[in-house]
């Protein structure tokens, strides 16, 4: 791929990366109030650091920063302050480099020749349930910070797990691991490299998932519901297994462009769906002693929904004993075989790396913070 003057477009991607780190860390140094503390701090750095200590806000002054612990507190403060979250600059920043980090990803997979196959796909899996867990091991760092017991991981190393860092963190893993990878297939180390990639996503998710649970095993504050775990994978499987047969009997075309993929993006959205379902109405029913609330703008609409809906025809008891979660099951599973459905045969053929990576991020929007939940639950965090 050549721009119009026959620059080299990975080579341009590469020159614009590099020129805006340098503009960034130059800016800092030379104006350090207005460029770091007045922008980099205040939007992206403040917020994670605020997170990170479990605080309300965190103010930097003077070169300095203090952490509060009250929304009082944080009111009343002099300089700059933050607060754990996202905000309008620091939403529309991540995703603009969102879009440029995809950019380079697919300058990169032309430049590498990497074949997008169905063994790519499944390849990349293991990666998408560590982005989840790895969000849990900060989940267990903020609740040690909670109980007064210090961070189980340190700051500023805890960063690399706070959302947003985490996606470059993961998105950085998972490059070095397909370059590496391919180098090895490429110099006859390997024959493939895709099962050497999933491997390398797989170790790194069991070693992940083992530490949680050696802390859950070692500390009083975590505990382990495991129940939680078998309902949400099993269910979700079962859920993928009759999607496939009924499909494949009954409407075959649904899968003909994705195949066998097409299980999977069923089976991740409805671990999402299933997670939130167990979360939002079963944990007492579980033994879980936490409450969990909905963050997911849909599920918010989904649950208040149903409820009124309960109201409206006299049957508000229905709340207690069914839940008012389980209809964002239904539409996670709908939204799921809806997206199967769309990519068929000729999207893959006019534009194969397009597809594959639009189809990776679908499911890893709905398996990424699925993983979370339910390993949220199953540590009762």
């Amino acid at each position: 791929m050549q721009l119009s003057d026959g620059v080299d477009s990975a080579r341009a991607w590469l020159a614009a990366f590099v020129g805006g780190v340098a503009v960034l860390v130059a800016g800092a140094g030379a104006f350090p109030r207005q460029v770091y503390d007045g922008f980099l701090w205040r939007y992206f750095w403040g917020p994670v650091d605020a997170d990170a200590h479990g605080a309300s806000c965190a103010v930097r002054s003077g070169g300095t920063t203090e952490r509060l612990y009250s929304q009082a507190a944080c009111r009343g403060a002099e300089g700059i302050y933050a607060e754990p979250g996202y905000t309008a600059v620091s939403t529309v920043s991540y995703a603009v480099v969102l879009v440029f980090m995809l950019i380079g990803v697919l300058l990169l997979l032309r430049k590498l020749d990497v074949r997008m196959s169905k063994r790519f796909y499944f390849a990349l899996f293991p990666f998408m349930l560590l982005g989840g867990a790895l969000r849990v091991v900060e989940d267990v760092n903020a609740t040690f910070v909670r109980e007064n017991l210090g961070m189980l991981v340190p700051f500023p190393s805890v960063a690399v797990i706070i959302s947003p860092f985490i996606y470059f963190t993961v998105f950085a893993f998972t490059l070095a691991a397909l370059v590496g990878t391919i180098s090895l297939a490429r110099r006859g180390v390997v024959e493939d490299f895709e099962p050497v990639l999933g491997g390398v996503g797989a170790a790194a998710l069991v070693a992940t998932v083992g530490y949680l649970l050696y802390v859950s095993a070692t500390s009083a504050v975590v505990g382990f519901y495991p129940a939680v775990a078998v309902i949400t994978l099993g269910l979700a499987s079962l859920i993928a297994a009759v999607y496939w047969w009924a499909s494949e009997r009954y409407a075959p075309y649904i899968n003909e462009g994705t195949g066998e993929m097409g299980i999977l993006v069923v089976w991740g959205h409805s671990v999402d769906g299933v997670a939130n379902v167990l979360s939002l109405d079963w944990t007492d029913a579980l033994g879980i002693p936490v409450s969990y609330g909905s963050k997911h703008v849909v599920n918010r609409a989904t649950v208040r929904y149903t409820g009124e809906f309960y109201e409206a025809i006299g049957q508000g008891w229905l709340a207690d004993a069914i839940g008012t979660a389980w209809p964002f099951l239904l539409i996670k599973v709908a939204a799921a075989v809806a997206v199967v459905w769309v990519f068929d045969r000729q999207i893959f053929e006019e534009s194969p790396r397009y597809a594959y990576l639009l189809l990776i991020a679908i499911l890893a929007v709905g398996l990424g913070p699925g993983t979370r939940d339910f390993l949220r639950a199953t540590l009762g965090i």
